[in-house]
């Protein structure tokens, strides 16, 4: 028998279950594509909390390299896994031209940034600036007594052999732009890369005592005294120092290479409104100062305060590196890059 009692917890019930269930609706998750290590702790630490709280949805990381997130976004095309994708500025132009990316929404944010880390007409935009220059293992190079480098081509200085690691040209951007510089050192320039096939090996590589996909090894490699020299960008040499490495960035006199990191809204993924709201969101001083709370990112929008007189230190020195960096050609790059690719697998690392 059925009493009002009875109904009424009935009753009861089923709203909670409604409730729950409609609370349960309303949360939502972006998947956020993006380098793995202090780059995703970065951001789930400081940055994404803010903007989950606020609009009630959990964000995910997929980590991986640049590389890596293309090929999945290019994967999942028709029916896209990621909201949010970060790559480094020279794949982020391959994702646009593969039509992987959707136009960012107008934002104050947006609108903030300078020209240069606007990209393709907005089709992608700039989050953390950046350079690779050369970094060093400052306690081996005051035990040899030699001085800190000033050029891309003290990679071949002999002094250096079985000292030098090498991120792989075909995997890693850093990789790439060294060769790329030294290519122009020798004559060349993107439209041209013979000069630096032709004689990469019996300079540089002749001191390289390891090629390796990314820079994870470096810090391993350092306090095992097998590291002297290598590619690297300032914010990777801070990050190092802050957990007792003994390294030091070096601004080559041939300038370093320009390496923003990019972010673009995937098109055609399942939450657009919700990941244009983040990718603004992003660009915003608040978000870019709250990365710079736990990490060394250098921001893209320039009405960032820094949140400490150290980290004013980080950004008044990236902008005197600035002065003498390089912008490589990216559609030069980009036409030729699988080209390149196996020619670096079959006569460089062969």
């Amino acid at each position: 028998m059925i009493t009002r009692r009875t109904a009424l917890a009935g009753t009861v019930a089923a709203l909670a279950l409604a409730a729950a269930g409609s609370a349960f609706a309303q949360s939502k998750t972006l998947y956020v594509g993006m380098n793995g290590g202090n780059f995703e702790r970065v951001f789930t630490q400081a940055v994404f909390p803010a903007f989950e709280k606020a609009n009630d949805v959990k964000i995910v990381v997929v980590p991986g390299t640049s590389s890596d997130i293309l090929a999945k976004a290019t994967a999942a095309k028709d029916k896209p896994q990621m909201h949010v994708m970060f790559l480094d500025d020279g794949v982020m132009v391959r994702a646009i031209g593969a039509g992987l990316c959707e136009k960012l929404k107008p934002s104050e944010g947006l609108a903030d940034l300078p020209a240069g880390a606007r990209m393709s007409g907005d089709m992608a935009a700039g989050i953390d600036m950046g350079m690779t220059g050369l970094a060093y293992n400052k306690k081996m190079f005051d035990e040899k007594g030699w001085a800190a480098p000033t050029s891309w081509m003290d990679l071949a200085d002999p002094k250096f052999k079985d000292k030098v690691v090498f991120q792989s040209a075909s995997a890693s951007s850093f990789g790439l732009h060294a060769f790329l510089m030294f290519n122009r050192i020798q004559g060349g320039n993107e439209n041209n890369v013979e000069p630096g096939f032709t004689k990469f090996r019996e300079t540089i590589g002749k001191n390289v005592l390891e090629f390796i996909p990314n820079s994870a090894k470096i810090s391993e490699m350092v306090q095992t005294g097998e590291a002297a020299l290598f590619p690297l960008t300032p914010t990777s040499v801070a990050t190092l120092k802050g957990k007792g490495i003994p390294v030091e960035y070096a601004q080559p006199k041939e300038g370093s290479v320009v390496l923003m990191v990019a972010q673009c809204v995937i098109a055609n993924n399942s939450e657009p409104e919700l990941a244009q709201k983040l990718a603004a969101y992003l660009l915003s001083p608040e978000a870019q100062a709250n990365a710079m709370t736990i990490g060394n990112a250098i921001p893209s929008n320039p009405k960032t305060k820094a949140p400490t007189p150290e980290a004013q230190e980080k950004i008044d020195a990236f902008n005197t590196y600035m002065k003498t960096a390089v912008t490589l050609d990216w559609d030069a790059i980009n036409a030729k890059r699988p080209e390149w690719n196996s020619r670096w697998n079959k006569m460089i690392e062969r």
